[in-house]
């Protein structure tokens, strides 16, 4: 039999000795070898680092109001912005928080490169996943030689995409947004429905549903819009956003018979020179859409622009983001007898009564307004 041989106590010293390198050395080295080779997350940090500076670059807006020294042209413009917030809450029943009671001046007339990509043989959405709001069939940039990288690597692979400024953007309540510089050159209508846009997220944003979310917020903003500037007598805007809001749906059935026409010719699995002929067709049917009758049609924006606009799979995914099946808000609101508040309270009841369900096929689950 072998000796009993009584093991010694650890040496917790030494022990603590080791954990305290570890942490000191061993974590600050993995993290920086990580951060080295990570292209997501460098990414990542550079966002985190962009959101932290706007943050501390915030001013409160009715001091800014109150100060002398602010401009007089955009102080009306905060008067504005507090004026249209007040009415989200108080009368669209908006969840609003403390987003938009800041200002900050980014430094710099756009925020954000926003890409997307697709596959050029499939209206096939190229995504990116990320906490909290899920996958999203986007992603945008603060590092414009980023994006422009991040693009070309994807045309390299053969995807088709797409690259847009953005003003704007939210955290979905989790933290303050501030107003930002980027978006106070819009005009009045244009800045007030972006604001009630962007607050429409902080109160129905569902996850990894962008589509939905967006096209939710387009309908919010610009029926907010009209609804705000009504009730201040100012026709002028009110008719606007009332034309904005038309124009967004003419937008979407182009757009929604484009994406038809297109996955009824990938479906045939074209491929080549077949493939480039057939896309050929169809984007120069929509091209010609657009600047002719659908185009002149508009009322608020000027078709011209779309005769030397981009045209490929990930516009056309891109496009449809932000006009996804608005009539079937409009339905809702028109059920609602055209109550925007009750609208938005039937769309959230709607959809999270049936979770898990397309939040569209959800919109149909009730008929008229929420009781």
């Amino acid at each position: 039999m072998d000796p009993v041989v009584e093991r010694r106590p650890p040496n917790w010293a030494r022990v603590g000795r080791r954990l305290l390198a570890w942490v000191l050395i061993g974590v600050p080295t993995v993290l920086v070898v990580t951060f080295v080779t990570s292209t997501e997350v460098r990414y990542l940090a550079r966002a985190g680092m962009e959101e932290a500076r706007i943050l501390l670059k915030r001013r409160a807006i009715d001091q800014m109001i109150r100060n002398p020294k602010t401009a007089p042209a955009l102080r009306q413009r905060l008067e504005l912005v507090l004026a249209a917030r007040a009415y989200a809450a108080d009368s669209l029943g908006l969840l609003v928080g403390d987003t938009y009671t800041t200002y900050a001046d980014v430094g710099r007339d756009t925020l954000l490169l926003v890409l997307s990509a697709s596959r050029r043989d499939r209206l096939r959405e190229y995504t990116w996943h990320y906490p909290i709001v899920g996958t999203v069939p986007y992603k945008g940039f603060f590092d414009f030689a980023q994006a422009r990288a991040a693009a070309a690597e994807l045309d390299r692979e053969g995807f088709d995409t797409y690259l847009r400024t953005a003003g704007a953007f939210s955290t979905l309540g989790y933290f303050s947004d501030p107003l930002l510089s980027t978006v106070m050159e819009r005009d009045t209508m244009e800045l007030v429905a972006t604001v009630i846009h962007e607050l429409a997220h902080n109160t129905l944003y569902l996850k990894s549903q962008t589509a939905f979310n967006e096209s939710f917020a387009s309908f919010v903003g610009y029926r907010g819009a009209q609804a705000f500037f009504r009730s201040r007598g100012d026709s002028v805007d009110a008719k606007r956003a009332a034309a904005r809001w038309r124009d967004e749906r003419t937008l979407d059935v182009l757009y929604a018979e484009l994406a038809r026409r297109l996955d009824s010719t990938y479906a045939a699995a074209p491929v080549g020179a077949a493939l480039e002929r057939a896309r050929n067709a169809i984007f120069g049917w929509a091209r010609a859409q657009l600047t002719g009758p659908v185009g002149q049609s508009l009322e608020t924006y000027d078709w011209r622009w779309y005769a030397k606009a981009p045209l490929n799979n990930a516009v056309v995914i891109a496009q449809r983001l932000y006009r996804m099946n608005l009539n079937q808000f409009e339905e809702v609101y028109v059920h609602s007898r055209a109550d925007l508040r009750e609208t938005i309270r039937a769309i959230q009841v709607r959809v999270f009564t049936e979770p898990g369900q397309d939040p569209y096929q959800a919109l149909y689950s009730r008929a008229g307004p929420a009781e």
